[in-house]
This record gives C-alpha cells, structure tokens and sequence, in this order.
C-alpha cells in the first residue's frame, strides 16, 4: 500500500502506513465484514447464524475497545469499516448490497456508539452547561468557543500550506478533504429532512449554491472534482489513501447527517464547517498560486472563500437562533460544534509533522 510524499527538504514520510496495515491485518473483522457488504441484504441476514452473528459483534467491540485505548491501528479499522458501511446509503450502487441489512445494522450501531462515546469523552467536562440560554448570547458564546480553540487558524493553514506545502503536499490535502468537501451537497441534503421554515430555506438556499443555481458546469462537487483531474487522482486511490483521522472527519458529518434525532448535531458541526473554511481556504489558493498550478483545480476554494462567509452568516442567523431557543436543541448544538471543533483539531495536528520536517 503506498502512502508516501516528499517534504521540500527531501524528507519522505509515510503516512498511517503502519496504522493502516495494523487495521486490517490485525483486526480481521475489518476485512471480513467489508467482504459482506457486497452481498445482498436478504442473502446476508439468512446466511449467518445467530452465533455467527454474535461473534462478529463481539468482534466489533473489541476493534471499539482498543482504539478507545489509543490504538492507532484499531482506530483506523474502526472508521475505515464505518466508512465503508456509510457508503451503502452515500453511493449509487452498480450490484447488490447489505443495504438495509439487520447484520450490518447492528455493526454500524456499535461503530457509531463508539465513535460518539470518543468524541463526547473528549469534551471538557461541564462546557455544555455553561452556554447561555439567550439565543443572541448562545451565538457569540458558540463563536468564542471557536475563536479559543487551538483548531482557530491553525498553523497548518496559516504556515505550512500557505508558504511551504509542495505540489505533492496538496494533492495529499485534496485527498484528505474529499470526504467532507467532495460530498457537501449530499450532507445538506439529508440534513434538511424534517425542517421547515426559515432553517429549510436557509439549507435550501446553501444546497442550491452547491448545485451551481441550476448551472451543471458549476454544481461545487464538479468543481472540486477538478482538482483530482490536476492532480491525476484516480478513484481507487481515494480510500487507500485516507488517515483514520480523516475518515472521521467524513463519517462524523454522515452520521449526524442521516440521524433526524442528531439534526441540532448536525447544526453545529456544519455551522462550524463553513464558518472556518473561508480563512482556510485563502491559504490554500495562495499555495496554489505560489506554485502557478493551473486555475481550472482552484475555482472551488476561490468561490468558498465569499460564499461560505455568506452562508455561515445566514446558517447562525436562520438555522443557530430560532432553535437556540430550546435547551435541548443549545446543549445538542454546541455538542456538535464542539466534535467539529475537536476533530478538525487532530485532524490538522497529525499533519503538522510533516511541516516540522520542513
């Protein structure tokens, strides 16, 4: 499996490989259930028995038990299966698939169990209780939040992607962000189930700015496609060549997504996303333009640099307040900004060794 990129120095670091391997070789259920899933729903269900059924949940617990611990190889088998299972409802499909599948149900629930114990153990204790209950209050209490985080204009944008990231470099960038900015319009589509009023406009507004106002040559996964076509990224690539901590990033905004009882999550987590991305995205087209790349694979991140702003302000204003009336729905929000906040950290930190290698 080659995960491999040189560092200007001439330094050339592997990514995960370890991890990687560690993942599917050591936890063989990664493997195993991922062989299933190509499998009909109903073929499936009646071939296993309730013992075998069994044996892959307990499986499946102890892949969730050791990455609890830290495990970097379990973590990784942990979100690649969980990714792999989230793309039975994100992908068109050419054959059959456990789509619907009472056994691949029952092992995504212990996938997402785990991931958002992790992710809720993460957050510093009693912090969901001081947000203040005044809407207007909760909104600038949110941004603070954001503004305090380490993850705010993180030195991998700010430094390392700006001024010395390398062709290579990006195109590795490309592939880790695929699986968030590669697929938003598909996010907002299944969040906005359920919502009405001015929180469905606003969603509605931001998804049709995703499909380009009914323009197919500028729908925002086409564009951002263009980026593969510079870099000559062909699709396979795509997964092997995922970090666990990217995967993550994926499968978090997927899970609080599709979930009509973690839509508030979901407020947050995206909310966050976009209110981030226009500063991260300067850096990225300065990179660009530093190493004269062709323009055709920066159009993306140009048009998010404005529209994202425009949409960040619209999301707190008509999707953040109205429901900041609720405790529950306050306490869910922040939760969410809060995993988006934290992951995006880990996330960029296990970059960074590659700008120290600089």
């Amino acid at each position: 499996m080659e995960n491999r990129h040189t560092t200007g120095d001439g330094v050339s670091t592997g990514v995960h490989l370890l991890d990687q391997k560690t993942g599917v070789e050591v936890y063989p259920v990664v493997e195993e259930i991922s062989s299933l899933l190509n499998r009909s729903a109903q073929d499936l269900d009646a071939s296993l028995t309730t013992g075998e059924r069994a044996d892959l949940r307990k499986a499946v617990s102890e892949l969730n038990a050791q990455s609890a611990t830290g495990d970097q190889g379990a973590f990784y088998g942990q979100q690649l299966l969980l990714s792999r299972i989230y793309g039975l409802s994100t992908k068109l499909p050419e054959a059959p698939t456990a789509e619907g599948s009472v056994v691949v149900q029952e092992v995504l629930r212990l996938l997402e169990q785990a991931t958002m114990a992790t992710e809720d153990a993460m957050l510093e204790p009693g912090i969901l209780d001081a947000a203040p209950t005044e809407p207007s209050a909760f909104l600038s209490w949110l941004k603070k939040l954001a503004r305090q985080h380490r993850v705010y204009k993180h030195p991998y944008y700010r430094e390392f992607i700006r001024n010395q990231a390398t062709e290579d470099d990006l195109r590795n960038y490309v592939i880790q962000e695929s699986v968030v900015d590669g697929r938003f319009d598909d996010l907002l589509a299944m969040m906005q189930v359920g919502t009405s009023g001015a929180a469905k406009m606003e969603i509605a507004e931001n998804f049709w700015d995703e499909m380009g106002n009914g323009d197919p040559s500028q729908v925002h996964t086409h564009l951002f496609n263009q980026i593969f076509r510079v870099f000559e990224i062909p699709a396979e690539e795509l997964e092997r060549s995922l970090t666990a901590n990217a995967l993550l990033s994926g499968n978090l905004a997927v899970l609080l997504c599709r979930y009509r009882h973690l839509y508030p999550e979901a407020v947050g987590f995206l909310g966050m996303t976009e209110w981030l991305a226009p500063d991260r995205f300067v850096q990225v087209v300065h990179a660009w333009e530093r190493l004269g790349l062709p323009d055709v694979g920066i159009v993306y991140h140009k048009l998010h640099i404005t529209i994202d702003s425009r949409h960040a302000a619209g999301w707190f204003h008509n999707v953040v307040v109205p429901a900041a009336e609720s405790e529950r729905m306050r306490r869910a929000i922040a939760r969410g900004t809060l995993w988006r906040l934290n992951s995006s950290a880990r996330y960029l930190d296990e970059r960074m060794p590659d700008l120290a290698a600089h």
